[in-house]
């Protein structure tokens, strides 16, 4: 084991360290939707810059969820793609937000304050 990292023996926190982050759930909720292109994805994700897409999809492929495919055009062209094991997570992303609407209904102003932030 590295040094300094925490042995994870939870299935579940596994999943979550998969697609923790503030914006890899949005990206997948736009790739399970369809075949995306970068500048498609940016665009569809309000606030977040090239570089922090960038990483996210980086992160998402090195782990198998995603795939990346290049075609030699000019311009480039490079699509993401959800592979088979990401495809599982669908179900998953999609409980949480239905867990994450009823719990807004529920709880109102407070359902977005992040910690101790008020929203």
């Amino acid at each position: 084991m590295a040094r300094g990292r925490k042995q994870v023996s939870c299935p579940a926190e596994v999943t979550l360290n998969v697609i923790r982050g503030k914006w890899k759930l949005l990206i997948l909720q736009q790739l399970y939707r369809k075949v995306n292109r970068f500048g498609e994805l940016h665009r569809s994700l309000n606030g977040i810059s090239e570089k922090v897409l960038s990483q996210e999809l980086r992160d998402l492929e090195r782990r198998g969820i995603i795939t990346r495919k290049s075609y030699a055009e000019i311009p480039p062209k490079v699509e993401y793609a959800i592979t088979p094991l990401g495809k599982r997570l669908e179900p998953i992303v999609h409980s949480m937000q239905d867990w994450g609407v009823a719990y807004m209904e529920n709880h109102g102003d407070e359902a977005g304050a992040v910690a101790g932030r008020p929203s």
